[in-house]
């Protein structure tokens, strides 16, 4: 078998066991997901409900959101009922409340004959309580409604019976007055009642990506231009560099990035923007490296931890085309198992995804070494938070100074503070086994 055919393999072998990982994690993870309408009118609506249905087959406890907007839009037409939005709400006349309930559950039915065809079962129900909107600054909000609370209680014993619920975007006061509310703050609402492990947007066509938006400096981009995640001070900084666009034309993506962050900030694990557009988003999104769509988290996403001996293998397996174009010297089994306790993990979903050492030295300096992060989550800010972790823990140690030796990455370790200097300063027993023929470069850190 030639190099080549032993990567491709190699790759593959990596990504089943990444799909294993994740069946393992988000088993009985609790996925709230809401669909734009336009999506549910789609050529790929029947592909996602297959999608919804294998989440649901693999042991994943979904709750669907389906919006309503064009439906109630066509039979309120239809009916010469008219309406006006103020702050994305509907408002109508009473009129209007029997169609709008009409066209919301007439919705929901076509979402759950489309997961009976694939032999889910699935419930429409009124778990949501609301109340009227009422007068605010004059204006009458009309029939237009707020979630008071959730039947958590009902929705619970639904979705441990092995039902999908489904939420039309109606809610009952308490003596069964009927109020619109709005699908995108229902699938929020449903995701921090029910602490849900995620919660999905899936938009029509509407990506965060460099070609429509302005990207600060410190949020990554991937290389097909989308911004893959972003935790809740990068979203602050992506609002503010945009403020003009999302004014005039991008306020659809701007509202759901705020109810995102606001759900991460209220114990929602992580928040997905995706594209329904694009066929497999979700299984994708959930089940492989970052997926292809932007995720939002909290800062804690993520965590470093010393490396064990049982970690050896995969960080071998993470250092390999690292050492394979000449960044990383070759490690060995053996070696790492001598060292271990210099090592330290970035662990995520379970997987090891970066990893970095510190080694110290009898005169008082310390090396940063063994630097590598998988390239899927390069653009995350790992490797920048594993530098901050070692030189605290250099720190700790009482090192005199912080020097790293790279052949690649010298620009890179310079934005992190790093200077050049002479290899004369190496430490003794470190100078010994410098390579003249790698001609390795020295930075220091004071």
């Amino acid at each position: 078998m030639d190099n080549s055919e032993y990567i491709k393999r190699a790759e593959k072998a990596e990504n089943i066991r990444g799909v294993i990982r994740y069946l393992q994690k988000f088993k009985n993870a609790t996925v709230v997901i809401y669909i734009d309408d336009k999506i549910l009118g789609g050529s790929l609506f029947s592909s996602h409900i297959k999608d919804i249905a294998l989440l649901h087959q693999a042991g994943l406890r979904v709750i669907l959101v389906p919006g309503a907007k064009s439906r109630i839009d066509e039979v309120l037409s239809l009916s010469n009922l008219t309406w006006e939005y103020k702050d994305h709400i509907r408002i109508t006349s009473e009129a209007a409340m029997p169609h709008i309930k009409m066209a919301a559950f007439d919705v929901s039915n076509n979402v759950m004959t489309a997961l009976a065809a694939n032999n889910i079962p699935a419930v429409i129900g009124n778990w949501v309580r609301s109340r009227a909107k009422g007068i605010l600054e004059g204006l009458d909000f009309g029939t237009a409604g707020e979630i008071d609370r959730l039947q958590i209680d009902a929705i619970n014993k639904i979705l441990d019976e092995g039902f999908i619920p489904i939420f039309p975007c109606i809610g009952w006061s308490s003596n069964g007055h009927p109020y619109n509310i709005s699908s995108v703050s229902l699938a929020q609402n449903i995701a921090i009642s029910l602490k849900a492990d995620k919660l999905f947007f899936m938009m029509d066509g509407s990506s965060v990506n460099k070609e429509n938006f302005s990207v600060p400096e410190n949020i990554s981009v991937a290389d097909n231009g989308d911004i893959p995640a972003m935790n809740l001070t990068e979203v602050d900084d992506f609002i503010s560099a945009n403020e003009k666009i999302f004014a005039e034309n991008a306020q659809t993506v701007f509202r759901l990035l705020k109810k995102a962050q606001a759900a991460c900030s209220m114990g929602v694990t992580r928040c997905h923007l995706v594209d329904g557009n694009i066929d497999g988003v979700l299984p994708c999104e959930i089940f492989s490296d970052l997926g292809s769509g932007t995720m939002i988290y909290t800062a804690d996403y993520g965590m470093i931890r010393p490396m064990t001996r049982t970690d050896i293998p995969s960080v071998l397996q993470l250092m390999k085309p690292f050492v394979e174009s000449g960044k990383l010297l070759p490690r060995t089994e053996g070696s790492l198992m001598e060292t271990f306790e210099d090592y330290v993990v970035y662990e995520l979903d379970d997987g090891i995804r970066a990893c970095a050492a510190l080694h110290l030295y009898e005169d008082g300096q310390a090396e940063i070494a063994a630097v590598a992060v998988d390239r899927n989550f390069e653009k995350m800010g790992i490797g920048p938070k594993l530098i901050k972790y070692l030189k605290n823990r250099a720190a700790e140690k009482k090192a005199s100074s912080v020097f790293i030796l790279t052949t690649q990455a010298s620009d890179w370790f310079e934005k992190m503070g790093f200077t050049s200097d002479s290899i004369d300063t190496l430490p003794e027993e470190r100078k010994k086994i410098w390579n003249p023929k790698r001609n390795s470069k020295l930075y220091r850190l004071k």
